[in-house]
């Protein structure tokens, strides 16, 4: 009985082998023939595949290679805040007010203070909605029996440093709603939306465009020819009330245009005074806090996120870079000594150190992968991937690994740069990393060739 077991098992050890040696023989014919094609002759590739049990390397070729992830790099951050946060993890913006309810009176300020929810006044959850926010706020007040303010509505967002954005963050990004700065108290994304009327040469704003009485739009645009599609980029900086619109808008383009609030706080903090000023609430003003101690106030209710499971599938299906730049600042709030970017990345790359993986193979500069100076291995990558696969919150992970090509994997796309990451084979048995940098071509067309490759994976 001993002896068939241990030939059963000897068996089942061969045959695996086996499989493995076909898999790699497969990915080296695939790879090979990948690599050969003129749009990569100047290009640098990696590719890593482990077995995401053992850990062991299946097939891997230049792993060791720093190269920029893009926004495959969400996948770690997401992977180190379920473990060091939770899945249940939520956050909490506090509401409350100063002064003395005289009456049906308050005079005072109403205070919203805000600890880094990245979801507040997001439209993908019904709750989080502005206007559940907006009513939340409205019925607590009445619950209190206010019914006029003599005071202002304060945003205070002074729980965080002022620096909002990563240092690596180029210019033509931080205008547009992908380059949206972090905050205490973010809202709405920290994004808004404009929509245009595009003419033979020029293109003209709609008047009916959600914006702000403190932001001053530029608007140098110009008509793009039929097909053409959006190619507008936003110019601003943080905390300021200039923004410069540049590119050009196709003349059959019909699309909403996206950018990033400057200040976040001050909008929300105008957007409830509006609302309050429309119910009756007097002539209540706004005004953002950003700096200095918070402001002690009375408790009127509390605002709770989702949980991070739930942030962390719209994180990684959506790619929301927001969202991956407030979770490496709460990182740095609870786990380090500051609540900075950088202090955040000292608490990812301390956390993944312990677990092997040094902070070279994650050169990285923060949480989303926008910045082009970021540099990753794909065996750093393909190891935490590996990790995520053997914890207990892996299936609230893998629910948030987008589809692409039937397949579970993250893309990664900036500049001149394509990556993926993910899981293939039965059970997820296989963790894989593949980033090409300094393509030549279309990124449509690498794309198709990269499907190809990793059809080897299937």
């Amino acid at each position: 009985m001993k002896k068939a077991f241990l030939l059963s098992i000897f068996c089942i050890a061969i045959i695996s082998k086996s499989i493995a040696q076909s898999l790699n023989s497969k990915l080296a014919s695939a790879y090979q023939k990948f690599i050969a094609s003129p749009s990569l002759k100047y290009a640098s590739v990696g590719f890593s595949v482990l077995d995401s049990k053992s850990g062991n390397v299946v097939f891997a070729r230049d792993e060791n290679r720093g190269l920029a992830p893009a926004s495959t790099l969400k996948v770690v951050t997401a992977a180190t805040a379920l473990d060091l946060l939770g899945p249940d993890f939520t956050y909490e913006t506090a509401v409350a007010y100063t002064g003395k309810i005289e009456g049906n009176t308050l005079n005072g300020d109403l205070i919203i203070t805000g600890t880094g929810d990245p979801t507040l006044g997001s439209e993908r959850w019904e709750k989080t909605s502005k206007a559940q926010v907006l009513n939340r706020i409205l019925f607590n007040l009445q619950q209190k029996g206010i019914q006029k303010i003599n005071g202002k509505v304060i945003a205070d967002a002074s729980a965080w440093d002022t620096q909002s954005l990563p240092i690596g963050w180029i210019w033509q990004d931080m205008g547009n709603y992908y380059g949206a700065g972090t905050s205490a108290l973010c809202w709405g994304e920290n994004a808004f939306y404009l929509s245009f009327r595009p003419g033979k040469t020029a293109v003209e704003l709609n008047k009916s465009s959600l914006t702000y009485p403190f932001l001053e739009i530029h608007n140098e645009l110009s008509s793009g020819a039929v097909g053409s599609g959006d190619n507008v980029y936003a110019y601003s900086a943080p905390y300021t009330n200039q923004i410069f619109l540049r590119g050009t808008y196709a003349i059959d383009l019909k699309k909403d245009i996206g950018l990033s609030l400057p200040n976040p706080p001050l909008a929300m903090a105008y957007d409830v005074a509006d609302f309050l000023n429309k119910n009756g609430f007097g002539n209540i003003g706004y005004q953002a806090k950003i700096e200095g101690a918070s402001i002690a106030g009375n408790a009127l209710f509390k605002i709770q996120s989702p949980p991070l499971s739930e942030i962390v599938y719209w994180f990684n299906q959506k790619s929301i870079n927001l969202y991956g730049e407030q979770m490496l600042r709460t990182l740095a709030s609870k786990f380090g000594k500051s609540t900075s970017t950088i202090e955040g990345l000292r608490v990812l790359n301390n956390y993944w150190g312990k677990k092997g993986i040094s902070e070279g193979e994650l050169n990285i500069g923060d949480g989303s992968g926008l910045s082009p100076a970021n540099r990753a291995s794909t065996l750093a990558m393909a190891k935490v991937l590996a990790y995520a696969r053997q914890q207990v919150w892996f299936d609230v992970f893998y629910k948030s690994i987008p589809l692409h090509n039937q397949q579970k994997m993250k893309s990664g796309t900036i500049a001149d740069v394509l990556a993926y990451c993910g899981y293939a084979g039965e059970g997820q048995n296989l963790s894989f990393s593949i980033m090409v940098n300094n393509y030549q071509g279309s990124t449509t067309q690498m794309r198709q060739q990269l499907y190809r490759f990793l059809d080897s994976l299937k």
